[in-house]
């Protein structure tokens, strides 16, 4: 397990790495420092030069543990195995959450570091880099966000969810009057890092993500179920981050909350929640 120093130490190299690489580049980017990975899929060079320098600073934190960052999958996909590998330890890095919301010069995005041991994980980290929030989680010791303890809170109203487009389009066009109103506003910030920390701020109160990349969601995920919360993949089991990136995510700071969202969204054509 990492120490509380350790843990410290990660926090303080996200917020260097942020300063250092990722605020300067904000609204300051060149034509030809933002590209397509493929359709719809942005990276700049800010994600790049992040990730490089958490590469460096995670390698001096736990010497000899790899490090599967975003960006060094695009080049070696076969780095994502060391994240299913039985009884291995490896950091898993999104060095800028919210990559189109950063080259569009919007304030909406984050940086994610996680730490997996034996295929599950065992410390998160979200940084908010406009807002310089950071939440942290150790695997059995809760969830702190500036080292303010999170704990379950209950929902007395319709909760709010953080929910794709294409979704919420589908469930507002399907859904009878009375099911609709048993969930209220609905949105996505486009990106999952900040969405996670308004969840555990109390801003809303569950998300839906039918994709789910391991540097997206585990910090989040382990940050749920220590604040007493949920985490769960559509076909009801725990969210895991070895698992396949189609098996979806569900989650909320109450199981009441997963369960209410859940009947709701089960009720769409989509094959979304199916059992």
């Amino acid at each position: 397990m990492l120490s509380a120093g350790d843990a410290q130490r990660v926090a303080e190299l996200m917020r260097e790495t942020a300063a250092a690489e990722l605020l300067p580049r904000f609204r300051n980017l060149a034509e030809g420092e933002i590209r397509e990975k493929r359709p719809g899929d942005l990276v700049t060079v800010a994600d790049v030069a992040s990730e490089q320098r958490l590469a460096v600073g995670l390698a001096a934190i736990l010497p000899g543990v790899p490090i599967v960052g975003e960006e060094a999958v695009e080049k070696d996909p076969g780095l994502v195995d060391l994240i299913a590998r039985p009884g291995e330890r490896c950091w898993v890095v999104d060095p800028l959450d919210g990559t189109a919301n950063y080259s569009k010069g919007r304030d909406v995005f984050a940086m994610i570091v996680c730490l997996i041991d034996d295929r599950q994980t065992v410390g998160g980290w979200i940084l908010d880099v406009p807002n310089g929030r950071m939440a942290m989680a150790l695997k059995g010791q809760g969830v702190v966000i500036d080292g303010k303890p999170i704990v379950r809170k209950s929902v007395k109203r319709a909760p709010s969810g953080l929910i794709g487009w294409s979704v919420r389009k589908v469930l507002d066009k399907q859904l009878a009057p009375e099911q609709r109103r048993r969930l209220s506003r609905l949105s996505t910030l486009n990106c999952a890092g900040r969405e996670y920390i308004e969840m555990l701020s109390g801003t809303y109160d569950f998300n839906l993500y039918r994709r789910t990349k391991s540097w997206d969601h585990a910090a989040g995920a382990l940050m749920m179920v220590e604040a007493g919360g949920q985490a769960l993949r559509f076909n009801g089991e725990p969210f895991r981050p070895e698992g396949s990136p189609d098996g979806g995510i569900i989650s909320a700071l109450s199981a009441d909350v997963v369960a209410t969202a859940t009947d709701v969204l089960e009720r769409l054509e989509l094959p979304l929640l199916r059992r």
